[in-house]
């Protein structure tokens, strides 16, 4: 769960161009030891492990593994825009944040109350996840799919900062 959806506001930190190019060399190899970036950055071993512990610690950087979806099987990926009744947004997003196939959840200002991304392995399974799974959620007023026809861009490892 996001820290400021919990409630919990991350403790900030300055990036220096050691962070940064630790933080690239994790991007290009998530499971690179700690022995071959300080090798690579020509700085101690327990350097880079201090840095990595205070970056994860303050939430500036977290290391995931990231799914293809493709390569899981996952052929359709559709944004759900969700009209909201009678219930709270925040609540249904919580509800459609449980579902294992929705992997994006969002409460937003505009025409929908909720936008949520979701994939399905095919027709079937699409089938239930809008009519069964989400479509029975109490609050929800109307669901408004799209399916992406072409992904031009998912960058999972993402990040509003580079070194400079």
């Amino acid at each position: 769960m996001n820290d400021l959806v919990a409630g919990r506001v991350p403790r900030h930190i300055d990036l220096d161009a050691t962070d940064h190019a630790i933080i690239e060399l994790l991007r290009a190899d998530g499971r690179m030891p700690y022995r071959a970036i300080a090798r690579e950055l020509d700085i101690a071993e327990n350097t880079v492990r201090a840095r990595v512990r205070r970056m994860e610690e303050s939430d500036t950087m977290r290391l995931v593994a990231v799914t293809d979806l493709e390569a899981a099987g996952y052929n359709m990926l559709l944004a759900i825009g969700v009209q909201v009744e009678g219930r709270s947004p925040e609540d249904v997003a919580r509800e459609m944040a449980a579902i294992a196939e929705v992997f994006s959840v969002n409460v937003v200002v505009g025409s929908q109350d909720i936008e949520i991304l979701v994939a399905a392995r095919d027709q079937a399974e699409l089938s239930e996840l809008i009519g069964d799974k989400l479509g029975s959620i109490r609050g929800v007023r109307r669901l408004t799919p799209a399916l992406a026809v072409d992904v031009l861009k998912n960058q999972p490892d993402w990040v509003p900062f580079h070194a400079s």
